[in-house]
């Protein structure tokens, strides 16, 4: 979403982008297809795919000549570099790396495996940036180069993710629930990594002194046909007063109408939905992971992550507080998006950023107004 959001509303007299993708089609796709994008498949849907799409990559770089390859995510950062050296004019080669460390026991063998190779060839790119500076004290624990790292944090588009009332109460009306009923909401795929486990057993504990509140649960996997969640909020007492509304496509709309957002999470890179609440309006509380306490300062609650106790009694004071405290709690996360996680000056870093590695390799061949031809690997 990142990639998305870089892309959307990008300076295009400084960057002329094309995005090549490892895998098939996806979701991401049509969308960043409709920004006017030159969007590339390398097809690699299993390893056997991989010597094929390798030689796909080549003839594009070759093709694109570019300034700039940006790769996204651990496997996108190989293929960056696999491209960078078939690059005519010896490319900046920039990884990007979207989350923390805390145990890969939940990572794919292939994931664990480019995290690995990573580090080891972590000398190769020009800069490493990270989404936070927890991820970025990881990985150079792990064995990444630290004299590479940089640390951009994500950024918010203010304009769609804004207070609305049309929002609160279109929502509300959507779950057949009352004007005045409180939303917490809970935005994240189905993921071990994600907690969904621990918010439901402290939304349980919440129940039990405001039998009124309502939660709201949606992200890929997030839906009643999961029969492990809909199990534990069966079992935990939660079930009738808890809405899985699956993956949404208008999650500034949906974020806009909740009371209060959690995040349950006890591993993280940079979470969107947080800088998204807070964007809108919506006070947090957040587990202690990554940069989340900073992210948040004094505009939320921070909990120990993998504690549902700790995690009702915070929910239960922000419940608790009044509707005029909880307005001032969320205009204040509002402005502090608006000082440090602006989307145009997260916007700025990521091209200044560019235009400095391109000026490192000397490429003295005019690329728009500051010379820069960025392509971005995913």
């Amino acid at each position: 979403m990142m990639l998305y959001k870089l892309l959307s509303d990008r300076d295009a007299e400084r960057i002329v982008p094309a995005v090549a993708s490892l895998r098939g089609r996806g979701p991401l796709r049509e969308r960043v297809g409709a920004l006017d994008v030159e969007v590339h498949t390398a097809g690699v849907n299993s390893h056997l795919h991989a010597p094929a799409a390798a030689v796909r990559l080549a003839r594009l770089v070759r093709r694109l000549d570019p300034d700039v390859i940006h790769g996204w995510m651990y496997h996108g950062n190989l293929a960056a570099q696999l491209a960078a050296a078939f690059s005519p004019r010896r490319a900046a080669v920039l990884w990007s790396i979207r989350q923390s460390i805390y145990s890969l026991e939940h990572e794919k063998r292939s994931t664990m495996l480019a995290i690995r190779l990573g580090a080891r060839l972590s000398n190769l790119p020009d800069a490493i940036v990270y989404n936070s500076r927890v991820s970025a004290a990881q990985h150079g624990a792990i064995g990444y180069r630290t004299d590479k790292a940089r640390v951009i944090p994500n950024g918010f588009d203010t304009a769609s993710f804004a207070p609305s009332e049309e929002a609160r109460r279109g929502v509300r009306a959507e779950l057949g629930l009352d004007e005045s009923d409180l939303l917490v909401g809970m935005v994240g795929r189905f993921h071990p990594a994600k907690d969904h486990d621990t918010f439901l057993r402290a939304a349980s504990l919440v129940h039990k002194s405001s039998p009124g509140v309502r939660f709201v649960l949606c992200g890929r996997g997030v839906e009643p046909a999961n029969a492990k969640l809909a199990y534990l909020a069966a079992r935990l007492g939660v079930a009738a007063r808890t809405h899985m509304l699956g993956e949404r496509r208008d999650i500034e709309r949906l974020t806009a109408a909740f009371d209060l957002v959690v995040s349950s999470s006890f591993e993280e890179g940079f979470p969107n939905v947080v800088g998204e609440a807070m964007s809108c309006g919506v006070p947090c509380v957040v587990t202690d992971v990554s940069d989340l306490p900073w992210v948040v300062g004094d505009t939320g609650l921070v909990v120990p992550p993998k504690d549902p106790e700790a995690l009702a009694r915070a929910m239960r004071t922000m419940i608790e507080m009044s509707p005029e405290g909880r307005r001032q709690l969320g205009e204040a996360a509002r402005q502090r998006v608006v000082k440090k996680f602006q989307l145009k000056r997260i916007q700025g870093l990521y091209e200044d950023l560019y235009a400095d590695l391109a000026a490192q390799k000397g490429d003295d061949a005019p690329r728009g107004r500051d010379g820069v031809n960025v392509q971005l690997a995913s």
